[in-house]
């Protein structure tokens, strides 16, 4: 036996072992340990013929390097062949760069750029209408990408957000571009830029799971010229991972959008069905050559804060903050290896951090809120499983989270004092790796005691764009029972061309004082085409399925879903873009084969170049409800089964207008009664680039045979944006089911790369009392970090 096949025969072995130990008890093991073991030996056969990766760090892995790649050879910067491959040369930066946007050094006129953008929308396959120029540079110390953007009618450039990171940005005018630093051809990092210098950056696993809170160090600049507009991006070589060795080969993409048209363009030929994701899509990338990168030394950031908060609560009178309190803390980043980070927080704490956006719930199951708090947010694709992100899941999804981080620092919205931890990630050739370990303080008003949290997650590259892997979760002290928790669990992803995803799991849990029924697993197809998509999936979630360091919205349930749509494209013309027709049904039993529900959906939906949307639907449900339901203050669902249907039309405003969300109105039977609802979401108002309004809006007027009620949940943000880098909000909510109103006001100043100032006024109200809302919390707080880099 070969040694570079030992590492996937013994991550096999690990999974095998784990089916096993983990299996449900006793007839039922016997299937679980069948079909588990034959997922696995499938598996490992395919992996078996793929070739091994050469360790050498010049060198490609065999399975991921284009076959036959065009020559590119000085002056040349870009080949391209008939097979659809492109190789693009960097070029050592001739003199110093400035990076202020304009393109004036003299190297521009004399280097030749990269151009011949091809439309991915709305025309794919053909030339970009506008044209782009891109130069990439890189010297001892950092990596540079520039940009020349033609535009026939500058006046009519989108630019409406200023916010770093906020999705709006990408309903503007920009430039992107996205590299695959391991050439691994799976995963990534990129950056977005628009014609006013609003930026995203964020990095993306297995070329699905994008997470835009990754914020490295790094600097940015636009400029406007008479016949369009510039940019440039310089990156510091510490701000990335990569192979070790000097010379280095990448995967690079560049992304063009021109808002006025609706167009996207690439420098390389794009599926249509990959719309704006084309520069996440690492195996569709370039590849790039010539970059002498620096080996180095490992580096190490530190990142110490200092804050102080002004607090007071109260439910008489408006009592004046009166509580005054310091502390202090540090976080630190070192880099193992070029490719492995390990991060270590002291004394950590999460102040400047926004308030959630609360939700509407109408349901018999638990929502979820997704993570916002930095340290958790940074390689967390690392810590996915079983098809699904780990820390920003969706609110109503059944799938089951192993690791879902706000269950550290966090218990039922309350926040619980860390002590300090630790997190390894990265890759490690083939294997990508997640290690998380975490100790939250004793917190006496909420009678939480202090608890470790650790998470161990392993994943295994194999054929093209697939992967198998391995998680256990630990939690010393579990909140459903006294005593310990852990959670284990095997996963594949098996990927196919460009489209299709075939993603499993099986997990159990174990919890001190909760034998039985604790075991999981998911079966599930997707494939997203341009014209057709196709999901199908067979989940089960035992009774006693209980991952205290996860999220599980619904026990003792089999699953079986489908959901069907056909997206046609209609001969070019100047008005409709894309139809849509959707259908869907779950059905839902519980473990013994009683019905639980029965969701049957459809749509239709008409997408105008003009990004909007129009759409029609209509769902029938029946539910049965085992216990006695609370589904108001004072209303009481009975046990029974009730069967319901609605229809809901809405109109969605593109993002480019000054006005834009998406109006719905919702109107059918429910329970034993019927409702309507009314809602706009994700609105915006566009006062100027730098200042916008987000309103929200949520009613539901519920009439029942048991009683009648009106949830009503009203919020807006309000955001100035100084520069990219500085800005100021404020949140402001009220909601009649919680009978709560609350404003959270956040000014945050990046005055140095890395380094920020925060200011954070808090404050929330009961909206019982006929008269004034009374206080009950009131806090200012001051926060200051400085990253200091080795």
């Amino acid at each position: 036996m070969t040694r570079n096949k030992v590492p996937t025969l013994l991550s096999g072995a690990v999974g095998l072992a784990l089916v096993q130990r983990f299996a449900p008890r006793q007839a039922a093991r016997r299937s679980f340990l069948v079909g588990g073991g034959l997922a696995w030996v499938a598996i490992l056969s395919l992996a078996a013929i793929v070739p091994a990766q050469d360790r050498s760090p010049a060198s490609l892995p065999a399975a991921t390097a284009p076959s036959n790649p065009p020559a590119n050879v000085a002056p040349g910067v870009i080949a391209r062949d008939a097979g659809g491959h492109t190789m693009i040369r960097a070029v050592r930066a001739p003199g110093p760069m400035r990076i202020d946007g304009r393109l004036q050094e003299e190297f521009y006129a004399t280097v030749p750029p990269l151009s011949g953008f091809i439309q991915n929308e709305p025309k794919a396959g053909a030339p970009g209408s506008e044209k782009t120029e891109v130069w990439i540079f890189f010297d001892a110390t950092t990596f540079y990408v520039s940009a020349r953007c033609w535009e026939s009618q500058p006046d009519h450039l989108v630019v409406n957000e200023m916010r770093h990171d906020h999705a709006n940005i990408t309903q503007n005018d920009l430039f992107a571009f996205g590299l695959d630093t391991f050439y691994d051809r799976r995963n990534g990092v990129f950056f977005e830029v628009s014609a006013i210098g609003a930026r995203i950056d964020g990095q993306v696993t297995n070329e699905r799971i994008a997470n835009l809170d990754w914020n490295p160090v790094y600097a940015a600049n636009v400029a406007r010229f008479e016949g369009g507009w510039t940019v440039e991006v310089a990156i510091p070589f510490k701000s990335l991972r990569y192979r070790p060795g000097d010379t280095q080969i990448w995967g690079f993409q560049a992304k063009r959008i021109n808002r006025r048209k609706n167009e996207v363009s690439y420098i390389t030929p794009m599926p249509a069905s990959m719309a704006g994701r084309g520069h996440l899509q690492s195996s569709l990338m370039a590849t790039l050559v010539g970059i002498e990168a620096p080996s180095g030394g490992r580096t190490l950031d530190l990142k110490p804060y200092a804050i102080s908060t002004l607090a007071g609560s109260g439910t008489v009178g408006a009592p004046v903050p009166r509580d005054l309190s310091a502390s202090a803390g540090i976080d630190a980043k070192y880099g193992v290896t070029r490719s492995l980070t390990a991060d270590l927080t002291y004394k950590t704490d999460f102040a400047q951090v926004e308030a959630d956006e609360q939700q509407v719930n109408l349901t018999r199951f638990s929502l979820s809120f997704p993570e916002k708090r930095d340290f958790f947010l940074e390689n967390q694709g690392v810590f996915g499983f079983g098809g699904a992100a780990a820390s920003n899941a969706s609110s109503t999804s059944d799938l089951p989270l192993l690791f879902y981080s706000r269950r550290v620092g966090l218990n039922e919205g309350r926040q619980i004092p860390i002590q300090g931890g630790g997190r390894l990630s990265g890759r490690a050739g083939r294997y990508s790796l997640g290690l998380l370990n975490i100790e939250s303080e004793r917190d006496e008003e909420s009678a939480t005691p202090a608890t470790n949290f650790t998470v161990a997650r392993v994943q295994r590259d194999i054929l093209r764009k697939s992967s198998i892997g391995a998680i256990v979760t630990h939690r010393s002290n579990a909140q459903r029972r006294a005593g310990r928790n852990q959670a284990y669990g095997v996963d594949a992803s098996l990927a196919f061309y460009n489209n299709l995803v075939i993603n499993a799991y099986a997990a159990r849990t174990d919890t001190e004082g909760l034998p039985g029924d604790d075991a999981s697993y998911r079966g599930q197809l997707d494939y997203a085409g341009d014209r057709y998509g196709v999901q199908l999936e067979r989940l089960s979630v035992g009774g006693h399925f209980n991952p205290e360091v996860g999220f599980v919205r619904r026990t003792d349930i089999r699953k079986n879903f489908a959901q069907f749509r056909f997206s046609p494209r209609p001969p070019p013309n100047l008005l409709i873009r894309k139809y849509f027709l959707m259908g869907s049904m779950a059905h839902i039993e519980n473990r013994a084969g009683r019905l639980e529900m029965r969701d049957v959906e459809s749509e239709a939906a008409i997408e105008f170049h003009s990004a909007d949307r129009l759409y029609v639907g209509y769902g029938n449900i029946y539910e049965f409800v085992p216990q006695p339901f609370p589904i108001a203050t004072t209303i009481t669902l009975p046990v029974g089964g009730y069967s319901f249907a609605s229809g809901k039309v809405g109109l969605t405003l593109g993002n480019k207008r000054r006005l834009s969300g998406t109006v719905s109105l919702e109107h059918g039977t429910f329970y034993s009664g019927d409702k309507t609802s009314i809602t706009w979401t994700k609105g915006k108002v566009s006062v100027t680039p730098r200042l916008s309004v987000e309103p929200r809006l949520s009613i539901d007027r519920v009439t029942l045979a048991e009683g009648t009620f009106t949830n009503r949940l009203l919020g807006s943000r309000a955001t100035f944006s100084m520069s990219p880098l500085s800005f100021v909000s404020a949140l402001v909510q009220y909601n009649t089911a919680t009978r709560s109103a609350s404003a959270n006001v956040r000014l945050r100043w990046e005055y140095r790369p890395g380094s920020e100032l925060f200011l954070v006024w808090n404050e929330q109200r009961d909206t019982v009392p006929q008269s004034l809302p009374t206080l009950l919390n009131r806090a200012f707080i001051v926060k200051v970090t400085r990253l200091v880099r080795f």
